[in-house]
């Protein structure tokens, strides 16, 4: 049966140890790190609210408590910055607070994606629920959660999220197999594959961190089988779901066109930074002609 009632639920895995920005992540989770003036992980808990998901889990583990507080009320920092009478950045501070409703839960054994989903069953339920992962920062100017969670309710499926990417970058990614649709924006997924060799891979639509899941995903990740690494992966799963069409109404991608960050490694994760401070109103003026002039000394080396 079709599901037609409002998403609402999203759940953000955020459990990892960030072991590539050591010793920055040593004492602070990794999602935490600042891009520009806000730590990577507001800024996909905002779009996860902008696409009216106000109900939050995070699944968090041991040494994340900072990602607890940044959601939460400090009282004393606002008292001060209220007796200052500075409410520029007073609001800033109650803008995280006042975001969504956040929950959290611990994933205890880092047995990979498909695990860290597994855990949020109890918090969902039995209702279609997006995922958002925390490496990947989307664009506010460019629509894509909501488009994908229009395609769930239209399809009845589980939804990824697709970017073409250029063939010799695809091992880094899962890949999908795909049939076209008539929506050129949307594709029919008929097969996974974890970073593929340039040569074996399927395609080179790299499956990016947004999904929009049926509650049939938790039944298919009690069953999967730990992979790579002895996790269990959330790729194996949507990959039984794409093949059993008929039960869970198959797995299907948007294809991104739009702007993509990627925090994920260090040189992403700083060009992030530049690109974002770049094309904001209060720094972009001064940063954009000072970017031009460092580069042009480089040129001149």
């Amino acid at each position: 049966m079709a599901m037609t009632q409002r998403i609402t639920k999203a759940v953000i895995p955020a459990a990892g140890l960030g072991t590539r920005f050591l010793p920055a992540t040593k004492a602070m989770p990794k999602e935490m790190l600042p891009v520009v003036d806000k730590p990577a992980i507001q800024y996909v808990v905002e779009e996860a609210v902008r696409a009216g998901l106000t109900d939050v889990l995070m699944v968090t583990g041991r040494n994340k408590n900072a990602l607890e507080n940044h959601f939460d009320r400090v009282a004393e920092l606002e008292a001060t910055l209220e007796a200052k009478g500075d409410t520029v950045k007073l609001e800033k501070v109650n803008e995280s607070t006042d975001l969504a409703d956040m929950h959290y839960v611990r994933q205890g054994d880092p047995r990979g994606l498909g695990h860290a989903v597994l855990r949020a069953h109890m918090h969902v339920g039995d209702e279609p629920f997006a995922v958002l992962l925390g490496d990947d920062i989307i664009d506010e100017r460019d629509v894509l959660l909501t488009r994908m969670l229009d395609e769930q309710v239209a399809r009845d499926a589980c939804i990824v999220a697709l970017l073409e990417v250029d063939p010799d970058s695809i091992h880094l990614y899962g890949a999908a197999e795909v049939e076209e649709t008539d929506d050129p924006d949307v594709v029919r997924v008929t097969g996974l594959v974890e970073k593929p060799a340039k040569e074996v891979a399927p395609s080179n639509y790299a499956v990016i961190g947004r999904y929009v899941l049926k509650p049939e995903i938790f039944e298919v990740l009690e069953r999967t089988e730990p992979g790579k690494g002895g996790e269990i992966q959330l790729t194996d799963a949507l990959m039984e779901m794409a093949g059993d069409v008929e039960h869970t109404g198959g797995v299907y991608g948007v294809v991104f066109r739009g702007r993509r960050y990627d925090t994920g490694d260090k040189l992403d994760y700083i060009k992030a930074v530049i690109q974002l401070a770049a094309d904001r109103d209060d720094l972009g003026p001064e940063l954009r002609p000072w970017l031009a002039q460092f580069a042009a000394g480089f040129d001149q080396d």
